[in-house]
C-alpha cells in the first residue's frame, strides 16, 4: 500500500510540474504518462504507460504492469509491453488522439495454477513468456493535456512455455497527462 501511495504522489508531482509550462502548445508536447484506473482500483494492479508522440498519426511507448497483491488472481506478476500505435482521426489539430490500432509485444512473468484431474493438490508453476498481439482503442485529449483512453486487445503466446497462458489480455481505462 505504501508503494501505491508513493507512486501516486510521484505522478501528482509530475502533473503539477507539467502545468507550470503552459507556454508550450499541445501540438508541441510529445510525451504522455498514463495510469490504468480499473486494474489499480480492482486489483490492486499497477499499470503505468509512457507514450512518445512521433507524429500526428504514429506513436510508440511501453507499459509496465506490477501485481501488488500476494494472491494469484491475475496470471501476470510483472510484464513489460512495448507497443506501436497508428491513429485514424479526421481532424489533425494536434494529433495522436481518436481511434487507434496497436501492435504490441508482451514479456510477462507470473504463476499459473495447474489442476491435476485425479488429485486434490493444485500446484502453482512459474512462467516467463512472450506474446505478440493487437489492440484497438480510443484516446481523448483536452486542451490542457489531460488524457482519457480506452484499450482492449489480445496477444498470443509465442515460444515454448508450457506453464504460460495461451492468450494474454491487454486492456484498461487509463488516465494521464501529455507534457
Amino acid at each position: 500500500m505504501k508503494k501505491t501511495i508513493v507512486l501516486l504522489a510521484l505522478i501528482c508531482n509530475v502533473l503539477a510540474f507539467g502545468q507550470v509550462s503552459n507556454s508550450i502548445s499541445l501540438s508541441e508536447k510529445k510525451h504522455e504518462i498514463k495510469l490504468g484506473a480499473i486494474k489499480l482500483l480492482a486489483g490492486p494492479i499497477f499499470e503505468g504507460t509512457y507514450e512518445y508522440i512521433y507524429s500526428k498519426d504514429f506513436t510508440f511507448g511501453s507499459s509496465v504492469l506490477i501485481d501488488l497483491q500476494k494472491e494469484n488472481v491475475w496470471d501476470e506478476n510483472f510484464s513489460i509491453t512495448p507497443f506501436a500505435r497508428f491513429y485514424f482521426q479526421e481532424t489533425k489539430e494536434y494529433g495522436a488522439k481518436g481511434f487507434f490500432a496497436e501492435g504490441f509485444l508482451k514479456i510477462a512473468s507470473g504463476e499459473t495454477e495447474l489442476y491435476e484431474e485425479l488429485s486434490l493438490n493444485n500446484t502453482a508453476e512459474k512462467f516467463t513468456a512472450a506474446a505478440l498481439g493487437l489492440s484497438v482503442g480510443r484516446k481523448w485529449v483536452n486542451h490542457s493535456g489531460f488524457v482519457f483512453e480506452t484499450l482492449i486487445g489480445l496477444g498470443r503466446t509465442i515460444g515454448n512455455s508450457d506453464n504460460a497462458p495461451d492468450v494474454f489480455f491487454r486492456g484498461d481505462l487509463s488516465l494521464g497527462y501529455r507534457f
